[in-house]
């Protein structure tokens, strides 16, 4: 070859290496684009559905509009709230962030469709007195503010990285437009107060509970001398709590629209499946420990199937539990149309169920991985064993909740489950050093800069999450005031 067409050869390799970087460069930049194409389309089409199922009159517009919006709201929770549930496994690394989009997708969906709830209270737990908006224009309105200040609210978190509560947002955008609509006194502030002390039971007894099934299992299977026989003894007493705590929970939260049973009967059909599970999980757990070596590893692929199902059912039991909420303002809109008059309960029409059913999974699959990734491996480093945890004081927070009747919200028990597991980390791992330190004789304490550098929780995330919880309600009642104010003066 002469030393022309070498260089040819070598120019030709440039220029190809050059295009082969515009491709991808062009397809990195691209990417956003096809989910904001594919959402756009969305909206449009639930517009269009509810146009033709009530037909393009003057009088239907407000409920195609509302239709729009309600998409709008149903994306912004699969890219916000879906991530709570699905960021643990994740970050631990027993799911990949395509598996867990699938995965979160179809449960997401089918609990939506197959066990969400037949009725939404229209004036979001009770907060606002209903006959300061029984004048059926002005209810009509506060609804479509709701609808809107809230999913602009999520909107706003997803887009600086803080996962908060779709309930709360829409709490706060009812009281929003009641307080625009009716003035401060048509507010019932004692419902306020007991939402407003969930932001602290919600994170805090997450925290907890998660931290102590953590303690658990450091203490029983981590730090002793033949992990494998400690493992084949907890490891199917921990996958009974798990499936029994889920029961409990599908049966109180997730399964009304197919049968409602009081919380007694769901503790004892827990305990029920708890055993079961517990007993049957046990040769599993015996043959998937045949060769395994005697460390920390081995133990990360016991819990790792246990992670991913326990994942899946909680994205089944936040579409069953949550959706009805987000789309309740929707629905509320639907009925006043349709009915012309005003009705504290309404049931949801199965087309709104199936805008928030897609909406979540199209929102999850385009916009999701980055609160995902947040949860799952940003505020701290999580193992199987660490995000089991997480997820199992999910279920049982909630069920707590349910019990002592406490208003909680789904977003801050699962992030407070990550805070507690990384926090306690620091405690543990501190106390380890000191213990160290004594048993070598020497009084040791850790400097400032050391301190600061063995942080095993972000403060950064953790101070800008806890900043958004405070602020969602009172952000969302602001802008559905505004909006509320607007739609007045255009349609007077």
């Amino acid at each position: 070859m002469t030393e022309k067409s070498g260089n040819q050869w070598k120019t030709l390799d440039r220029d190809l290496d050059r295009i082969g970087q515009l491709e991808r460069a062009t397809q990195y930049v691209s990417r956003p684009m096809v989910g904001l194409g594919v959402s756009l389309a969305f909206i449009v089409i639930a517009g269009l559905g509810a146009g033709l199922f009530f037909g393009f009159q003057p009088g239907t517009m407000v409920v195609i509009a509302a239709a729009s919006f309600g998409a709008y709201m149903a994306l912004n929770i699969g890219a916000n709230d879906v991530a709570n549930n699905m960021g643990p496994a994740v970050g631990a690394n027993a799911l990949t962030m395509g598996g867990a989009i699938v995965i979160a997708a179809v449960c997401e969906s089918a609990g939506a469709l197959l066990a969400g709830g037949d009725v939404v209270s229209t004036i979001s737990k009770g907060i606002i007195d209903p006959n300061a908006v029984a004048d059926l224009r002005v209810f009509i309105w506060a609804m479509m503010a709701a609808l809107i200040s809230s999913a602009l609210w999520v909107n706003l978190a997803t887009w600086v990285g803080a996962p908060v509560s779709t309930t709360h947002s829409v709490v706060g955008g009812v009281m929003g437009a009641g307080i625009a609509a009716a003035g401060f006194a048509a507010v019932d502030w004692s419902s306020m107060g007991a939402i407003a002390a969930s932001w602290v039971i919600s994170p805090v007894l997450g925290g907890v509970i998660a931290a102590a099934f953590l303690a658990f299992i450091k203490t029983n299977i981590i730090y002793v001398d033949d992990k494998l026989a400690a493992a084949r003894k907890w490891v199917p007493i921990l996958i009974g709590i798990m499936a029994g705590t889920f029961a409990t929970y599908l049966a109180v939260k997730g399964l009304k629209k197919i049968v409602s049973v009081d919380l007694i009967t769901a503790i004892i059909i827990g305990f029920a499946v708890a055993a079961g599970t517990a007993l049957l999980s046990r040769p599993y757990i015996r043959r998937k420990s045949e060769g395994l070596e005697n460390r920390n590893k081995s133990l990360k692929i016991l819990f790792g199937l246990p992670l991913v199902i326990s994942a899946a059912l909680l994205s089944f039991a936040h579409g069953a539990n949550d959706v009805a909420n987000a789309v309740g303002p929707l629905a509320a809109i639907v009925h006043a149309e349709q009915v012309g008059e005003f009705a504290g309960k309404v049931s949801i029409p199965t087309w709104v169920m199936i805008i928030g059913a897609f909406g979540i999974s199209f929102g999850l699959v385009f916009f999701g991985p980055k609160l995902i990734r947040m949860v799952g491996s940003q505020i701290t480093k999580l193992n199987p064993m660490r995000a089991y945890c997480v997820a199992l004081s999910a279920a049982i927070t909630v069920i707590v909740a349910s019990w002592l009747g406490l208003p909680v919200s789904s977003t801050h028990i699962a992030v407070g489950g990550v805070f507690g597991v990384g926090f306690y980390r620091e405690y543990h791992a501190e106390r380890r050093y000191r213990k160290s330190a004594q048993r070598q004789g020497v009084e040791r304490r850790l400097a400032p800069e050391e301190r600061r550098r063995r942080k095993l929780v972000r403060r950064s995330h953790f101070m800008t999450i806890v900043a958004a919880w405070v602020i969602t309600v009172p952000a969302a009642a602001t802008l559905s005031a505004l909006i509320f104010t607007m739609l007045n003066l255009l349609n007077p």
